[in-house]
C-alpha cells in the first residue's frame, strides 16, 4: 500500500513528469518487443492521468487509509486560471500516528478530496480537518471534506433547501394541500438528520394546523 501511494502522489502531483516516463517506459518496450501499439497504451493511460489521477489517488486513501489530521499553513494564489477562477497553491501538515506533523503541498488542480464529486472544495487555512493517508506516507492524503466544519455546514444548507422553497409555496397559498403536505414532509426529512428547534416548532405549528 506504500509503494502505491507514492505512485499515486507522483502521478496525480506530477502530471507532465508521468506523460515522460509512461512514453519512455513504453517506448522502451515497444523497441525489445517491436509492438509499437504499446505506444498507444502510453497515450491512453496519459490522458487518462490528467482526467482521473487525481481520484483515483482520493478512493485509495479513502478505502485503505488511515484516519488523522491536517492543517494548511499556507495558500496562495497563483496566476493560472480553471475554470475561470485563480489556481491556489496550498502548505499544509500532517499529523502522523506518532502526533508529531509532516509538511505537504498540493494545489486546487491536485488535491485529492473525498467523496468524489465534481467540486473543488478546500478547508480554511489554520483550521484542522479530518484526512487519510497510508501510515508511513502521510504527505499523500485525501481530505474528508463533508466530515470537516465547512463540509457540515454546506451540507446542512444543501438539506435546508428543499424546507426553504417548500416554505416559500406554503406560505404563498396556505390552502394548498399539496404544498402543506410538501412542506410538512421536507420538515421531517431534515429533522430526521438535524435536530433544529425552530424547524421542529414550524413543524408543530403546521401539524396542528392541519387537523
Amino acid at each position: 500500500m506504500l509503494f502505491i501511494s507514492k505512485i499515486l502522489f507522483f502521478t496525480s502531483h506530477h502530471g507532465f513528469l508521468t506523460v515522460v516516463f509512461l512514453f519512455i517506459i513504453f517506448g522502451a518496450l515497444s523497441v525489445f518487443t517491436k509492438k509499437w501499439g504499446l505506444l498507444i497504451i502510453a497515450f491512453i493511460l496519459s490522458i487518462g492521468n490528467v482526467i482521473g489521477g487525481q481520484f483515483l489517488n482520493a478512493w485509495f486513501l479513502n478505502t485503505y487509509g488511515t484516519e488523522s489530521t491536517a492543517i494548511i499553513t499556507s495558500d496562495a494564489e497563483t496566476s493560472s486560471t480553471l475554470n475561470e477562477r485563480y489556481i491556489h497553491e496550498y502548505e499544509a501538515i500532517v499529523r502522523k500516528q506518532d502526533g508529531s506533523y509532516v509538511k505537504t503541498f498540493f494545489s486546487t488542480t491536485t488535491a485529492a478530496i473525498y467523496p468524489i464529486e465534481n467540486a473543488i472544495r478546500i478547508p480554511q487555512k489554520e483550521k484542522p480537518f479530518p484526512v487519510k493517508f497510508i501510515p508511513g506516507y502521510e504527505k499523500n492524503m485525501v481530505i474528508l471534506y463533508n466530515r470537516s466544519d465547512e463540509g457540515k455546514m454546506l451540507l446542512k444548507y444543501e438539506k435546508r433547501k428543499p424546507v426553504e422553497k417548500a416554505r416559500i409555496q406554503y406560505e404563498a397559498d396556505p390552502g394548498n394541500q399539496e404544498f402543506i403536505h410538501e412542506y410538512q414532509s421536507a420538515l421531517q426529512n431534515y429533522l430526521k438528520e438535524y435536530d433544529d428547534p425552530e424547524y421542529r416548532e414550524r413543524l408543530n405549528q403546521l401539524e396542528n394546523r392541519s387537523f
